[in-house]
């Protein structure tokens, strides 16, 4: 209402000129409040109407259509992440939107609303599929800042059901091509009570998506693919539909490689210096040998903890128990050079002792040239050759001063029948060429059979 102008000491001309600029603002400033309309409520009260008559007679402890067919559910699922995969624990984590929709008759409503998006709240007071993970070891639903629940109920019957769900589920490794290995890691899901009489699961054309890749926590692994399946499984409680997903993974060896395998193969390099050091640096040989040892030891149970207590061989574990095999022949290389050149000069100079002339007989002092390879060598004590062993009784003419020792075989001949002879002397010139050929022969069949085979 219009405020009174109470302003009787003011002169009547001033007072009505102040009453009446006010009267004016009031009605200007009541004009504008005119213009606000409150909005019918008539879809709130249709909806209301609506929800309280599908819920008067609705029991939710039935499925609908029972007894007379059965509750086809439409499954999808939309992948947001994958990961991390535990090797050890042979599990991964997946984070998806779980969505299930079916039709239920008693649901159907008759109005201008074409569909009902709802809360929570009215999750638990209808009808929804006991759906359950079957290879989940641990699962979560979200629930900040609202439970990521979406229920959506179209006018011909139709229901709408999603959810966020993080699962733990395990994924079984087959580790015998490790760290080149691919997996199927599967996310399998059926009913928990109905049979398959009762609810059948069935997958739509595209019904699974997934996010983009780069969120993805995969640190080990490629993503390669998935499929999607759906089986009968009997039981002894009835026949189920069961519904998998599975996804292909492809494991990196970039760490492996940086880790274990070059360390490796340096390691084994490293073991064939001792080849090249003289024999009889006896302590630098050793040490060096024992080293390498010791070190392809650590290398090896370094690499057994990222894997768990499998009974079966690896690729890894082939590829460092060969290095392994490889740096300790390196070191007994050395030991068995070593004992056979320590123990043939003795012999030698037994030898020499039993051909002293007999007593009384003439003795010439003379000297004896010893002919290799037509070369005259006079006196023979000024060959000082480490290769060649001194008082060797080859014969001229013969090969055999090339092989493992000189025996009486070579006068006649019979050292080339069915037998080899090497020479112990040159036993590291041997080992230069053969341990980098066999390594190399090594590796070149281990990477074709595991990369491509």
């Amino acid at each position: 209402m219009p405020r009174r102008c109470c302003c009787s000491a003011w002169p009547r001309p001033v007072l009505r000129a102040r009453c009446e600029s006010t009267e004016e603002y009031d009605y200007d400033y009541l004009s504008i409040n005119k213009t606000w309309v409150l909005t019918p409520k008539t879809q709130e009260t249709d909806a209301t109407q609506i929800l309280n008559s599908l819920l008067k007679n609705y029991d939710n402890k039935l499925r609908p259509d029972i007894g007379i067919k059965p509750t086809f559910i439409d499954v999808d699922i939309y992948v947001n992440s994958i990961g991390p995969v535990s090797v050890i624990q042979m599990e991964y984590t997946i984070d998806i939107f779980f969505a299930q929709t079916w039709y239920d008759r008693r649901l159907r409503f008759n109005s201008t609303l074409k569909a009902l998006t709802l809360n929570t709240n009215m999750v638990s007071r209808i009808w929804i599929p006991d759906t359950f993970f079957r290879n989940s070891k641990r699962a979560d639903s979200h629930w900040i800042t609202t439970p990521n629940q979406l229920l959506r109920i179209w006018n011909d019957g139709k229901v709408l059901y999603t959810l966020r769900l993080t699962i733990e589920a395990e994924c079984l490794l087959q580790l015998q091509n490790f760290p080149m290995d691919t997996h199927s890691c599967p996310l399998v899901f059926s009913s928990y009570g109905y049979p398959r009489e009762e609810i059948v699961y069935r997958w739509r054309r595209y019904s699974i998506e997934v996010s983009d890749q780069r969120t993805w926590r995969l640190y080990q692994f490629d993503f390669t693919g998935l499929r999607n399946t759906s089986e009968v499984l009997r039981t002894g409680a009835g026949e189920y539909m069961v519904m998998t997903v599975s996804f292909d993974l492809s494991r990196r060896m970039g760490y492996f490689a940086i880790q274990t395998y070059i360390p490796c193969i340096l390691t084994v390099v490293l073991s064939w210096v001792s080849f090249w050091i003289k024999r009889d640096s006896t302590p630098a040989r050793t040490s060096l040998g024992i080293t390498t040892v010791l070190t392809m030891t650590t290398l090896s149970t370094i690499s057994r903890k990222h894997l768990p207590r499998v009974s079966y061989i690896t690729a890894m574990d082939l590829f460092v128990s060969v290095c392994f095999i490889f740096v300790f022949a390196a070191l007994m290389e050395y030991a068995t050079l070593n004992y056979l050149v320590g123990n043939k000069k003795p012999l030698e100079h037994s030898h020499r002792k039993a051909r002293l002339p007999p007593a009384g007989a003439q003795v010439m002092p003379t000297f004896t040239a010893i002919n290799i390879n037509h070369i005259m060598h006079w006196p023979p004590e000024m060959e000082e050759d480490e290769d060649d062993e001194p008082g060797s009784p080859c014969l001229e003419g013969k090969e055999c001063e090339r092989f493992f020792c000189c025996i009486e075989d070579c006068q006649t001949g019979m050292w080339r029948e069915g037998r080899v002879r090497i020479h112990i002397s040159r036993l590291d010139s041997y080992s230069r060429v053969f341990f980098p050929t066999a390594f190399l022969l090594f590796n070149i069949v281990y990477w074709i059979a595991y990369l491509y085979l």
